[in-house]
């Protein structure tokens, strides 16, 4: 074999080597918004504990709030509060509902656009329904399919009045934490914690 033909050989197998590698690490950096909608689409429902902590301007220290949370879908969504005081929130279709103090209130969901927003963020997440996030904000994913973040910032007007941004993160097909930075200073972090794996039907 003459030296010319040998190189052009070894020349060929580095550049085929090559390939693979960057055809290898461009499927582990295929994790984009559509690949977390589809995992997050699979789960039909879940039930988790949470703990917030509200940090308020003007106040010292973080009032904190603990619960439950649940989601069916493809729409409903519940937080059932334990401390500081009972009270719950059950979002269904286009329906609110909020009791406190053994008195409930239902409204129309489209009559609050900054509850709606804030609302269809945690549930188009859940549902890996991407149309109904894109409505409100613009998003911008990071991290792995292990470890991602959500970062939406609002692109509605009234939104935008009221929330600066909301931060997702989980692992998977699971939502473990939500952050939500207000206008104004105020901020709520919550860890979420799910009470049993859920299932794919």
């Amino acid at each position: 074999m003459t030296s010319g033909l040998k190189t052009n050989i070894e020349r060929a197998g580095r550049v085929l080597l090559a390939a693979l590698l960057i055809g290898a690490g461009g499927g582990a950096w295929a994790f984009d918004l559509p690949a977390l909608m589809g995992l997050l689409a699979r789960h039909k429902s879940g039930e988790a504990r949470f703990t917030e902590q509200r940090f308020v301007r003007g106040l010292e220290g973080p009032i904190d709030a603990s619960g439950t949370l649940s989601f069916t879908a493809p729409d409903r969504l519940a937080r059932q509060t334990v401390t500081p005081r009972p009270e719950s929130m059950v979002v269904e279709g286009n329906t609110l509902t909020l009791s406190r103090g053994g008195r409930t209130r239902t409204l129309a969901l489209d009559s609050m656009p900054e509850m709606q927003g804030m609302i269809e963020a945690m549930r188009g997440t859940l549902s890996g329904d991407a149309p109904a996030i894109q409505r409100y904000f613009r998003s911008t994913l990071g991290g792995s399919r292990e470890a991602w973040t959500l970062d939406l910032v609002p692109v509605d007007e009234r939104l935008a009045a009221q929330v600066r941004s909301i931060r997702m993160s989980g692992r998977a097909g699971e939502v473990l934490g939500v952050e939500m930075e207000f206008i104004g200073g105020d901020r709520s972090v919550m860890t979420i914690v799910p009470e049993r794996a859920r299932t794919t039907p």
